[in-house]
């Protein structure tokens, strides 16, 4: 799920949502390059991200309720380091 450019932020995305969510499918983009010069570019390159989680502790729950559940996962990473995060947050079984 990481290569070798990716950086620490996304690398700690990751993390922290495998183990939150054990995803069945985890896609973590780093979409920072296309803020370049807008607000909450912070230079770093790790600012703005876009995630595909697959779930099954989506089951069940409504949209509000999944992303609180990311939200909960990377708080301290949306709190010190992330300006945007994107998400689309799938039970297994649901169309991607």
């Amino acid at each position: 799920m990481t290569t070798p450019s990716t950086g620490p932020v996304e690398q700690a995305i990751t993390a922290r949502l495998t183990d939150a969510l054990d995803p069945t499918h985890l896609e973590v983009i780093n979409e920072s390059g296309l803020h370049r010069g807008h607000a909450g570019d912070d230079g770093s390159g790790e600012s703005h991200f876009r995630v595909v989680v697959e779930s099954a502790a989506f089951s069940g729950l409504n949209r509000v309720a999944r992303q609180r559940l990311v939200n909960g996962a990377l708080a301290e990473l949306l709190r010190d380091h992330v300006h945007a995060l994107a998400m689309k947050t799938l039970a297994p079984g649901e169309p991607r």
